[in-house]
């Protein structure tokens, strides 16, 4: 029908017969969702890409997989760099190819009839607080700081490498466009890519780390897009505290069999979790404040640490009420 109102489409057909049509289509499905979620979740409007990073398809060849080979549609067979052997009783659904500064990566999602069945509700219990001072705060009383990533590639490293402030400056006094600037801009690109990646390494160790300590966890519903707006948005972009939260560790929770949840952030820093005296309290972020910080109750004169003192809260207990374990 589109070939029909649009002779153009024909050409394009021509053009593309070495090309696979159901990786063109994703583009005009990635089109399709962006206007819908404008129209109905109110997001704004979608902004034209020149280059996409990565591409799907959609369907996968029968027979496709072997040692660090994979046949893809219309590519044939291609050499990769298996990083883990692929799981047994399952069938590989789709692929995408991934560009990144350090090369092309393939990611292979698997499908299986076999049901999972949810993870139930264990003995132990643990509520972690995102902290300002610390990256998470335990309800046992463990606060966890976050390394500093981007700090720490300010530094020249041990390698030679030089450090991302200096590439930066470097790169602002190159000509736009240019073979120096393109090189530059690799080199800073490569260096970002090493931040996420160690970021993300801490991550999933930090939540095979809880993992090991209880058997249910509960974490407070937070909007941590509105972290990263506002007074505290440098170290919550450089913790990916939203990440860690809303990504990460519900998955290794999953994965191990833990139960995980989300409770509701109203009073959680206000109550007090030894006595359940509510006291509103003034949001204390900077460094010559940092002495406040602290959780001082009027009623029965318990003191802790203000993150630890709201990381008990949220642990609601089995007969529904908002502090247990």
């Amino acid at each position: 029908m589109a070939k029909k109102t649009n002779p153009r489409l024909r050409l394009v057909s021509a053009k593309s017969r070495h090309e696979n049509v159901q990786v063109l289509q994703q583009t005009l499905k990635t089109l399709e969702r962006a206007f819908y979620e404008m129209k109905s979740l109110g997001k704004g409007f979608p902004r034209f890409k020149k280059r996409m990073r990565s591409f799907v398809f959609p369907a996968m060849l029968k027979n496709c997989l072997s040692n660090s080979r994979v046949k893809l549609p219309q590519l044939g067979w291609v050499k990769i760099k298996q990083s883990r052997p692929y799981p047994n009783n399952f069938q590989a659904k789709q692929a995408r190819i991934i560009k990144k500064a350090t090369g092309y990566y393939l990611m292979i999602n698997f499908t299986s009839s076999e049901s999972v069945p949810e993870n139930i509700v264990g003995n132990k219990s643990l509520g972690i607080d995102a902290g300002i001072e610390s990256f998470v705060a335990t309800s046992t009383g463990k606060l966890i700081k976050s390394p500093k990533f981007l700090l720490l590639s300010t530094t020249v490293g041990a390698d030679g490498h030089l450090p991302l402030q200096l590439l930066q400056r470097r790169l602002k006094k190159k000509k736009i466009g240019s073979n120096n600037w393109l090189k530059l801009q690799k080199k800073i690109a490569i260096l970002h890519e090493k931040i996420a990646n160690n970021r993300q390494d801490w991550h999933f160790k930090l939540a095979h780390q809880l993992c090991d300590w209880a058997d249910n966890i509960f974490v407070e519903d937070i909007n941590f897009k509105s972290w990263s707006r506002g007074i505290v948005r440098k170290q919550s972009l450089d913790s990916g505290i939203g990440q860690f939260i809303n990504e990460i560790l519900p998955y290794i929770c999953w994965k191990r069999g833990k139960y995980y949840a989300k409770v509701d952030k109203n009073y959680t820093s206000q109550e007090c979790p030894k006595c359940g005296q509510i006291e509103k309290k003034k949001l204390s972020v900077c460094v010559a404040f940092r002495r406040n910080r602290k959780h001082n109750c009027s009623h029965c004169n318990y003191q802790e640490n203000r993150d630890v003192a709201a990381a008990p809260t949220p642990i609601p207990s089995r007969e529904g009420s908002k502090r247990g374990g």
